[in-house]
């Protein structure tokens, strides 16, 4: 069936290519002007899963997961599993394939037949990736795929970055969305650990400065831990508690140690890490919100 496509397709490349300057700018006819607030395309497709009509799979699985349907009735589109789509231009719903075949319309600048996917804004450099089965953005040669965490990274990341195994395929930590196939930018935390751009960056604005998920660090914190010296430093415990003892774990480095109490926080005796839980000892150890209090108190 593939290769019945791809000879399908390149028949239609074949045809184009004879084309006149005029023949070819009918192709274009609507480009840009067509498609829906997550791709500019020249077509719709029908959902094989509901048979209904829709801009993209992106405002199908908008539309039946919101909270206006029913549970039972919520579900997302199986984009490999598209077999129609229905021109924009002159409403003939057809086999998928780029081109129009009653107006003939490129009916996205991009297609993918593997994922049935079409986009007129070409300026994303979409390519497709086999190992993940999905069509990335941001130029294939800026990109390797990485077997163990199971999806496509940066290049600049390939010599560096710590294995996660199937690293994106969950959802993000902070507000829950699947990250494997999400349209938003994702970071690779320094734990390997991964999680949306926009919600990394509010949990920095409400001093968050450890991964949602294992508790280790998302940077480096030692100009942090500097100023946390200092502050344990000018804030001397009373006389009841000067002796007291605790055992804490290092979210960090994983080290337990023996240290002094503090009201503000505990250091790790191995890396240095104010990044630590009690484990053992009394009083209570402080919790993570009074550091963050602490940090927000001495940042800038």
């Amino acid at each position: 069936m593939e290769s019945e496509t791809m000879a399908s397709l390149s028949s239609q490349s074949s045809a184009i290519s004879e084309l006149s300057d005029e023949d070819v700018s009918a192709l274009e006819n609507g480009s840009g002007n067509y498609g829906c607030s997550h791709y500019r395309r020249r077509c719709k497709i029908r959902a094989p899963c509901c048979n209904e009509i829709f801009d993209c799979r992106h405002c199908h699985n908008e539309a039946k997961n919101s909270m206006e349907t029913d549970p039972l009735d919520q579900h997302d589109l199986p984009r490999h599993e598209v077999e129609q789509v229905i021109c924009s231009l002159c409403g003939t719903e057809q086999d998928v394939q780029q081109y129009c075949m009653s107006c003939g319309v490129c009916m996205g600048k991009y297609f993918c037949t593997k994922c049935k996917f079409f986009d007129d804004d070409t300026s994303k450099n979409q390519f497709h990736c086999d190992e993940c089965g999905i069509c990335r953005i941001g130029g294939k040669e800026n990109f390797f795929h990485c077997n163990k965490c199971e999806c496509c990274y940066s290049k600049s990341m390939e010599d560096g970055h710590q294995c996660v195994e199937r690293a994106m395929h969950h959802n993000c930590p902070v507000c829950f969305e699947f990250l494997f196939d999400s349209m938003k930018a994702i970071t690779v935390l320094r734990c390997g650990h991964t999680i949306h751009d926009e919600c990394m960056e509010e949990m920095m604005q409400h001093f968050r400065y450890s991964c949602p998920i294992c508790s280790k660090s998302i940077g480096d914190m030692s100009s942090a831990w500097a100023k946390l010296d200092k502050v344990i430093a000018s804030t001397p415990m009373p006389e009841i508690y000067l002796n007291k003892m605790v055992w804490i774990l290092c979210n960090d480095c994983g080290a337990n140690s023996n240290v002094r109490f503090h009201v503000m926080a505990h250091k790790c005796l191995s890396c240095k890490s104010y990044n630590t839980r009690q484990i053992q000892g009394e009083p209570t150890a402080p919790c993570a919100s009074r550091v963050a209090e602490t940090m927000s108190c001495h940042t800038g």
